[in-house]
């Protein structure tokens, strides 16, 4: 499954160069959909409403944000996926939805086959974040607790085969501890449970818990990336925290359904860059621990296949089951 993961991606490079024109010339003539696999709350739904207001201006159509939740976002990817290639339909998308899933899941649909990409958007930081009463003050303390208690503690994820998940199991397996897996559908839900304690600790993508953090209503052990977040500047990494060598990092992007026409991704690809970089989202992001990462479809699509590579041994390392 690794390699043909590795040949697909290859294929999806390719695609960005050889889409066919179809309505270029006049695009856009009509509102343009942007689905969300995730319901409110969490951080797809952040950028994707901070975003969407400065492109239907640049663009001179209504953007409307369309959240379809479920199956780990795979229902909105597989209806993105069957759309027309006019550009009108369009998905915010992850590492978990173009590299983790198909190393995982048997798919209804190929993600890297029947989709262009447009642009990256962002490179953002989980983080491990617990509710004020777990008797544990610090990672390492956190970690010898799990110890003491095998199998007793548990950790909320947004989703099954999502980067928190995988960011969690990665944290289990350079510590030998033991806690429990709790997949939510979307880090909205996830926080919720957590802020009204029913899950112990939650592995959140930072922009979902910097606000939490912030008012004392979370308590922060570690992120995930290689170097602190601005946002949070006291917190550790997880390497300095106790486990050196631990890294794990997502991203977001836009693709669109495979055979776009190309002059209709260029077009998307140069506003969203500019609503990327709008200095009030970026300063906003920032704010929240999310970094602004732009790029032209073609450098997008050779990250995908640089990113494919590497959780691919990851997940090797992990042995890490597939997710029916």
């Amino acid at each position: 499954m690794f390699e043909v993961v590795r040949a697909a991606l290859t294929a999806l490079l390719m695609c960005t160069m050889c889409a066919p024109h179809g309505q270029a010339q006049t695009f856009p003539s009509k509102p343009i959909r942007f689905v969300l696999g995730f319901p409110p709350g969490g951080s797809n739904d952040l950028i994707a409403r901070l975003i969407s207001p400065r492109l239907s201006n640049s663009l001179g159509q209504q953007v409307i944000v369309d959240n379809r939740p479920g199956a780990d976002g795979l229902i909105a990817r597989d209806m993105v996926a069957k759309s027309t290639p006019d550009g009108y339909t369009i998905t915010l998308t992850s590492l978990t939805a173009l590299v983790l899933s198909p190393l995982l899941r048997n798919l209804p649909y190929d993600p890297l086959k029947e989709f262009v990409p447009i642009a990256r958007l962002a490179q953002v930081q989980n983080i491990l974040i617990a509710h004020p009463t777990v008797p544990a003050r610090t990672l390492k303390e956190f970690i010898a607790l799990a110890k003491a208690r095998p199998g007793k503690l548990n950790y909320a994820s947004s989703g099954d085969g999502g980067t928190g998940h995988f960011a969690g199991e990665l944290l289990k397996s350079m510590t030998g501890i033991d806690i429990v897996h709790i997949p939510y559908k979307g880090g909205g839900l996830a926080i919720n449970d957590l802020l009204a304690g029913h899950v112990e600790t939650f592995m959140a993508v930072i922009s979902t818990a910097v606000p939490h953090v912030q008012a004392g209503k979370a308590k922060a052990y570690g992120v995930t990336g290689g170097k602190r977040t601005a946002a949070l500047p006291d917190v550790p990494t997880i390497a300095e925290a106790g486990v050196p060598g631990y890294e794990a990092t997502n991203w977001y992007g836009i693709v669109a359904p495979a055979h776009t026409a190309q002059p209709v991704v260029r077009r998307l690809n140069a506003e969203i860059v500019a609503a990327m970089n709008d200095g009030e989202v970026r300063q906003f992001l920032g704010s929240r621990g999310v970094d602004v990462f732009t790029s032209t479809p073609e450098e997008f699509s050779a990250y995908l296949k640089s990113e494919a590579v590497k959780w691919t041994a990851i997940l090797r390392s992990l042995a890490v089951k597939p997710i029916l």
